[in-house]
């Protein structure tokens, strides 16, 4: 078991797991963290709890304290800072023409780098863009090309279903996704319908996937004729979670039949 601690870095983001060290940290405490960017400023979404090794990725970095007064002063002011960074930026994108969407930037606590996050069907070159960037703010630049699925996750929200959205809540990686998932379950394809958030296919499309697959080899296909106890004719319906099958004879009989966990038809 390890000791770990559950930190947000924006409202409604994706929970990471720290390590809380020597700190008492508790429920709602805003703290400074060490991450890959730098230091973060982030609060503190559960209590210390003690999880099994292999359900976090090790090693764990660090919470360096709890934030002072001061600390959440400096947090408000890079968060402004930010915001003013974004929008001149995205002139800056307008007016050299750049065919990408600007849609977050934010300081790492200590400002060493300011970082922009930007969606694009494409690669762009944002060379001079950098360049420019980096110019008027005397820090280190760093533009991070994502996919609306990434911005789903990190942005959060409620799916259709009306549950937070999985890749927010645990999801870590973003398996393929397939239309013939859908036509496998026998959802309608209906873009409303089978779409997440992200405008992309529902990721929950896979998690039964393998269980439609897996019964549906125990069931005849429809317009398949077969004889059943004695009875010849069409298939002409079948419900893949009931394991079971209608069939319509030469005398316009319908039968509904159901397969058995050892292939026999009742």
């Amino acid at each position: 078991m390890v000791k770990v601690i559950g930190i947000k870095f924006l409202t409604g983001g994706r929970t990471y797991y720290f390590s809380p060290g020597k700190n008492s940290v508790k429920l709602g405490d805003f703290v400074i963290v060490e991450t890959e960017k730098g230091l973060q400023f982030g609060q503190a979404v559960t209590n210390i709890e003690d999880i099994e090794e292999n359900n976090v990725f090790l090693p764990l970095k660090d919470v360096i304290r709890i934030a002072t007064k001061e600390d959440k002063n400096l947090n408000d002011k890079n968060s402004k800072d930010a915001l003013k960074a974004l929008k001149y930026a995205k002139d800056l994108v307008e007016t050299e023409n750049l065919d990408m969407k600007l849609y977050e930037a934010s300081y790492t606590f200590d400002r060493k780098k300011l970082i922009f996050k930007f969606i694009a069907d494409e690669r762009v070159d944002f060379r001079d863009l950098a360049k420019a960037l980096a110019a008027k703010y005397k820090t280190r630049i760093e533009l991070r090309q994502i996919g609306v699925r990434d911005k789903a996750k990190e942005i959060g929200g409620l799916g259709p279903c009306g549950r937070p959205l999985c890749c927010s809540e645990f999801l870590t990686n973003f398996n393929s996704v397939s239309i013939n998932m859908a036509k496998n379950q026998g959802i309608a394809l209906n873009p409303t319908k089978i779409n997440g958030s992200c405008g992309r296919l529902l990721c929950c499309l896979s998690y039964e996937d393998n269980v439609y697959s897996e019964y549906k080899k125990q069931l005849p296909k429809v317009g398949e004729t077969i004889t059943v106890n004695g009875k010849t004719g069409k298939v002409v319906e079948i419900n893949v979670l009931k394991k079971s099958y209608k069939l319509k004879t030469e005398e316009s009989e319908e039968m509904e039949f159901m397969v058995g966990n050892d292939g026999s038809n009742k």
